[in-house]
């Protein structure tokens, strides 16, 4: 089961990639720096990692402080602020970024296909991959973009990914459960079986 979840680290974190994000659309990297060094635990600025820390910090605006309604309202405004000024910049890091986490996932159905134990081992880093997907793909029907191949990715990768899945408590700390319902986000409910429960 996942640690605790804090929505000050949320903040935090989404408050870097929020002041680097027009910096970060013009570049040519795909993952960008939120600053802090080398050492630094700070994640990689990607949106798909911004969108969803703003996706689950909006769905649990009713328990923020003023403090942190303030602060997210700002990193809310500043994003929305990037987004238009930056716009077909932003779109295209939109774009690169789905179809690089889809392709990536390739190799977790490889691990699967091998061994379900390693299946079962590597699954936690899948998740969020998965989450920040879900998260690129409404971003891109809020933006308008057509993909005429995303379809088929994403029903081909769900497909696979359903095949190493079953029924199981939510994966993440139950303080996020409440922003992740269901019926959008089955994967966050499920899990690979160890091996020996197989």
């Amino acid at each position: 089961m996942a640690s605790n979840y804090s929505m000050q680290t949320d903040l935090k974190e989404a408050q870097a990639m929020v002041e680097g994000l027009s910096d970060y659309v013009r570049g040519d990297q795909l993952y960008g720096s939120t600053g802090g060094g080398f050492f630094s635990k700070m994640p990689s600025l990607t949106i798909g990692a911004l969108l969803m820390r703003l996706q689950r910090l909006q769905a649990l605006q009713s328990t923020m402080s003023d403090k942190q309604q303030t602060q997210f309202n700002a990193i809310y405004q500043q994003w929305q602020t990037t987004r238009n000024e930056w716009r077909s910049h932003y779109e295209q890091k939109v774009e690169q970024e789905i179809e690089s986490r889809i392709d990536s996932m390739q190799g977790f159905f490889r691990e699967c296909a091998d061994s379900l134990q390693n299946c079962a081992n590597n699954y936690r880093p899948e998740i969020q991959k998965r989450t920040i997907i879900h998260e690129l793909v409404k971003e891109m029907n809020a933006l308008n973009l057509t993909n005429e191949d995303l379809d088929t990715l994403m029903d081909g990768m769900d497909g696979k990914l359903r095949t190493y899945l079953r029924a199981d408590e939510f994966q993440w700390s139950k303080d996020l459960q409440a922003a992740y319902p269901k019926s959008d986000y089955w994967w966050l409910y499920q899990r690979p079986p160890q091996a020996q429960e197989v």
